[in-house]
Order: C-alpha cells, then structure tokens, then sequence
C-alpha cells in the first residue's frame, strides 16, 4: 500500500491550482504525490507542492484521510492512503515542473467539471462538494 498526499490550493479569486499530469494516472489534478519513508503527511505535502508548483505552503489543514482501494500508480500499486489537505496561507510565485506537468493554472471551480480530471481527484471534488 503507498501513502499519498494531496492539496488545494486557491487564490484570492477561490480559483483553484491545477496541473494536467504529464504521469500516469493522467488528467487534472491538485499538486500531489507519495509520501516518502519516514516521512510525516505534512512534510510530504509542503515538499509536494513545492516540487510540483514553486509554492510554499505556510499553514495548511486536513481535510480527508481515507485509503481509495481502486487508486492505482504509475508504480502499478492499486489501493493508496490519502491525505487530502487544504492550504490556508502559502507564498510564491507558481511556476511549472515539466516532468511533473503538461500544464499548470489556475481554475475557476465551476470550470473543474469541464476538465478531464485524475479519477481520485474527481473523487476528491465530489466529496468535498466542490463539483455540483
């Protein structure tokens, strides 16, 4: 089982950080990625975004920990323990990883359910009612 962890990042117009995924499993998504051994949820999601966008997250919260049995890697690995956060401050300018993505913008939330989203993450804005 891999540990996973993801994050939602808005704007001062609530639009919502997004990349199209250069890696399997494709499609839209929030900055995410596996938890490193030994590493805590937190840790992992602020080196994430980081990684993946140049942003720094500063203060952030849980919003989910559930374990999505159908959720599959580019590794093979069916069946991740997600850690969905929330950032509530970050700092930076957001600048594109090209081995990470394809694309990176910001996204309006009525605009999500137009885009060709990773699974979980259609999982993801569906729970949290993001998507209407």
């Amino acid at each position: 089982m891999h540990r996973s962890v993801g994050i939602i990042i808005e704007n001062n117009k609530k639009e919502i950080l997004m990349i199209d995924r250069n890696n399997f499993p494709y499609g839209w998504a929030c900055p995410a990625g596996h938890i490193d051994k030994n590493e805590t949820p937190e840790k992992a999601v602020i080196r994430e975004t980081e990684e993946e966008t140049g942003i720094k997250i500063l203060k952030h919260e849980l919003l989910i920990n559930e374990f999505i049995k159908w959720n599959e890697c580019s590794k093979g690995v069916k069946g991740h323990d997600w850690f969905v956060f929330k950032a509530n401050e970050w700092a930076g300018n957001v600048k594109i990883s090209d081995r990470e993505a394809k694309e990176i913008r910001w996204v309006e939330q009525n605009e999500i359910i137009n885009l060709k989203l990773e699974p979980v993450w259609f999982h993801w804005f569906q729970k949290l009612k993001i998507l209407k």
